[in-house]
Formats: structure tokens, C-alpha cells, sequence
């Protein structure tokens, strides 16, 4: 968690609608809006290089400042992604006090993937939940939480329950041991095609069908030639 909080610059919005949203897209803001307990929600746009600048910082808690007004604390609330091009279309953010617990997402990275002797022995490791629900004060909502996996072994699984919050944080779940975070399954075997056992027996079953032929063929001879 960062000392000090980043500063989001906008504008207040005062035109509405998916048109009007469509236009802000194409000269680089993006529209948003803020939410505050108790007052009415404040529209705003905001250029979508500040906004990214903001979100690649990683900081959970950061602080929005409207035409020059003072900056409030705020946090993601819902991100509208492009389908395609990934970039954040629109944008919902809370005003939150930093004397009073939230719940947020927080991304969960995991480290040593390369050195877990379960993937060495040709394991699938596999990354199941990548966010969490936390509870804490606004400032101390971590960034993101870290997961060693280095020591899994083949069959080996993390749950929620076997992590330690962050401090002045604990996880929000109804059964944390229910919550898979990392599992290190078996490594695939490759079956061998059933078609190739069926073939090699038809292959058989083929030359028994033409050495009789060939014997029923060879036995008229015979007949024919005791008749004459």
C-alpha cells in the first residue's frame, strides 16, 4: 500500500446519453460517475490516458478531484471494459470515509510458478480465483495479494483458508475453505486411439477372409480335375 494517494483530474459531465458518451470516446475521455452516501450521484468525464495512468498504479484508494474542487477518496466500484480492445469505457467510482471499513476486489498474483516442483514434473498448475473480497479501512485495502507457490507439489492445493489476510484487512467469504486459489493437477496422459486396435483387427480379420478363399478356390480345382 502506497503512503500517499494518486490524484484522478476531471471535468464535470453535463451532457448524457450513449451518443453523447460515444463522442467523448472518440477525442479520448472517458464518462464516469461517482457516488457519495447520501447526495446525488456526480457525472464526470476524464482523459483516458489520467484514468490508465491511475489504474496501472494499482492503488486501491486514490483520490478524484471534479473541475478543481477538493479532492475526495474514492474507489472502483465497476469497470465497463471494450469487448475487443480491452480499454475502460466507462467507469463507477465510491466516495468512501478512510474512518470506516469497506469491502473491495483485490487481485490475487501468485509468484514461483516456475519453481514449483509439481509443474517441473510436468503438473498443470492452475491459477482458479484471481480476486478476493477484503474487508478494511480504505487505506489499508491492499494492492494486490501475493500467493508463493513454489513449494507445490503434484496434487497439492491452496485455499483461501490457508492465506493470511493483509494486515488491518481479513477476507470476506461464507466458507474460505471452499475458495480454491492454486491446485497442481497430475500431468495428462495421452490415451492411445481406440481406432488403432480396431484397424490392426480388421487387417486380421481381412487376410483369414482371403486364405479361405484362396483355400475354396484351390479345392474346386481339384474336384474338377477328379471329374474329368
Amino acid at each position: 500500500m502506497a503512503a500517499s494517494r494518486n490524484t484522478l483530474k476531471a471535468a464535470q459531465r453535463t451532457e448524457f446519453g450513449s451518443r453523447t458518451s460515444r463522442r467523448l470516446r472518440r477525442t479520448g475521455q472517458v464518462p464516469g460517475v461517482v457516488y457519495t452516501g447520501g447526495e446525488d450521484a456526480r457525472p464526470f468525464q476524464v482523459g483516458e490516458r489520467d484514468l490508465r495512468t491511475i489504474l496501472i498504479a494499482g492503488q486501491a484508494l486514490f483520490d478524484l478531484e471534479i473541475d478543481g474542487s477538493k479532492a475526495v477518496p474514492v474507489v472502483i466500484k465497476e469497470q465497463q471494459l471494450h469487448p475487443v480492445r480491452g480499454n475502460v469505457e466507462h467507469i463507477d467510482l465510491v466516495q468512501v470515509r478512510l474512518d470506516e471499513k469497506i469491502q473491495a476486489e483485490v487481485a490475487i498474483e501468485i509468484q514461483g510458478a516456475e519453481d514449483a516442483p509439481g509443474s517441473k514434473e510436468g503438473g498443470v498448475l492452475e491459477h482458479i480465483t484471481r480476486e478476493v473480497t477484503v474487508e478494511a479501512l480504505p487505506t489499508d485495502i491492499p494492492e494486490q495479494i501475493v500467493v508463493d507457490v513454489s513449494t507445490m507439489e503434484v496434487n497439492d492445493t491452496i485455499q483461501l483458508s490457508s492465506l493470511s489476510a493483509p494486515a488491518g484487512a481479513e477476507f470476506v467469504a461464507d466458507d474460505p475453505e471452499e475458495v480454491t486459489i492454486v491446485t497442481v493437477s497430475p500431468p495428462r496422459v495421452e490415451e492411445v486411439a481406440p481406432e488403432v486396435e480396431e484397424e490392426t483387427e480388421l487387417v486380421g480379420e481381412g487376410e483369414g477372409a482371403e486364405g479361405e478363399a484362396a483355400e475354396g478356390e484351390g479345392g474346386g480345382d481339384s474336384g474338377d480335375s477328379e471329374g474329368e
